[in-house]
């Protein structure tokens, strides 16, 4: 299946050929590993590939009057980077369909420059992960109890058990954020936009897989849903400010909600790591139970969200002071454009010659008709 339109056709292996032919090559090798799962000597391996690995079944009782039900949990393991690279390739497919078929087709009505078309595609593709994102990550947190009590971050830590939609929520964000990587070189990113989209691709891979791999997932989902949601509504207003720059309202929610995300991650990051977590019985390091709960990792983890959320205030005032600066100077333009000088002066318009503010130089170059004498 084509994703992207040839007029002409490239090189073989060459930088344009892979460009426009990534998809094409990426779907192959997903429908190899799905093929793999016909034949059963190389069923055991594909489906290493496609399924959640590391299923641990356990028989609990919810009610003194129920019977024993058995309940799946998932830990995690070295097997879960082939399910990853799995999804980053299932990514890397989603994100061509999007572009072809969505943002290629409103590119072309809105005629946008270079600049604005790289940001319009970048903002595009992120407003729709967001959204799907926000959307699964709130439906877990409504199905789980730490969403309403907070102590249910700390307590009863290692949680080396996950339940399977918080695990496969866990390695989507993975593959979705290792995709974003080969994507700047498919995607032709310019060299100046690099280094601001590294940036926040290595934070989002950073905190998530260690989030993950500390079993600190509780903590990683509940900050992540408001954090997609603030970024949810960025893109989006930035999307309906390349269609109309009129539309500038969404910019000011935007704005308050980041502040108070900000505030929030830094509340119950705290709140874990210098309450919770320093208060529990069960302390120590132990790679195999999946305990980190010791007094280095807690300060390691407090230090890099504060920093991160540092970091993103301090870009956040650059942006704010940027877009005043440029309204500051709009406004000192169109003063000057409508500056009293440029006008017609008070006696011009006094006389009989203007009509609304306007002379008429038809009737004031033309002679006054004289009468008459009576003879």
């Amino acid at each position: 299946m084509g994703f992207r339109k040839k007029n002409k056709s490239p090189p073989v292996l060459s930088h344009e050929f892979v460009i426009q032919n990534h998809a094409d090559m990426v779907s192959c090798v997903a429908m190899i590993i799905l093929l793999g799962l016909m034949f059963e000597v190389t069923a055991k391996y594909a489906i290493m590939f496609i399924t959640v690995q590391y299923n641990v079944t356990y028989t609990l009782v919810f009610n003194t009057d129920d019977r024993p039900e058995p309940v799946n949990f998932y830990k995690y393991g070295p097997k879960d980077m082939a399910t990853v690279f799995f999804y980053v390739l299932i990514a890397i497919i989603l994100h061509a369909l999007i572009q072809e078929y969505i943002l290629d087709k409103i590119n072309r009505r809105l005629h946008l420059s270079k600049t604005k078309h790289s940001k319009f595609n970048e903002s595009g593709q992120l407003a729709a992960f967001y959204l799907f994102s926000f959307i699964w990550g709130a439906s877990i947190l409504t199905a789980e109890e730490f969403a309403t009590n907070p102590t249910y971050l700390w307590e009863g830590y290692p949680h080396n058990h996950m339940f399977f939609q918080v695990k496969f929520f866990y390695i989507c964000q993975l593959a979705y954020w290792l995709h974003a990587l080969p994507e700047l070189y498919f995607q032709k990113v310019r060299k100046e936009d690099i280094p601001r989209q590294l940036n926040y691709i290595c934070l989002y891979i950073f905190h998530i897989a260690g989030a993950y791999i500390l079993n600190l997932h509780r903590l990683g989902l509940i900050l992540l849903v408001p954090h997609y949601l603030v970024e949810l509504l960025f893109h989006a207003s930035r999307l309906f400010y390349f269609s109309d720059e009129n539309k500038q309202k969404g910019f000011t929610l935007w704005a308050l909600l980041f502040v108070i995300a900000r505030l929030l991650t830094l509340t119950l990051s705290v709140l874990t790591f210098g309450f919770g977590l320093a208060r529990t019985e069960n302390q120590g390091f132990s790679i195999a139970d999946g305990n980190f709960n010791i007094l280095t990792v807690r300060i390691s983890c407090l230090a890099a969200i504060c920093l991160t959320q540092a970091w993103m205030m301090w870009k956040f005032i650059n942006f704010q002071l940027k877009k005043w600066r440029e309204h500051s100077q709009n406004q000192a333009t169109k003063k000057r454009v409508t500056s009293p000088k440029s006008r017609p002066s008070k006696k011009e318009l006094s006389r009989g010659n203007a009509v609304n503010g306007v002379m008429k130089l038809e009737e004031r170059t033309s002679p006054r008709a004289k009468k008459p004498k009576a003879s």
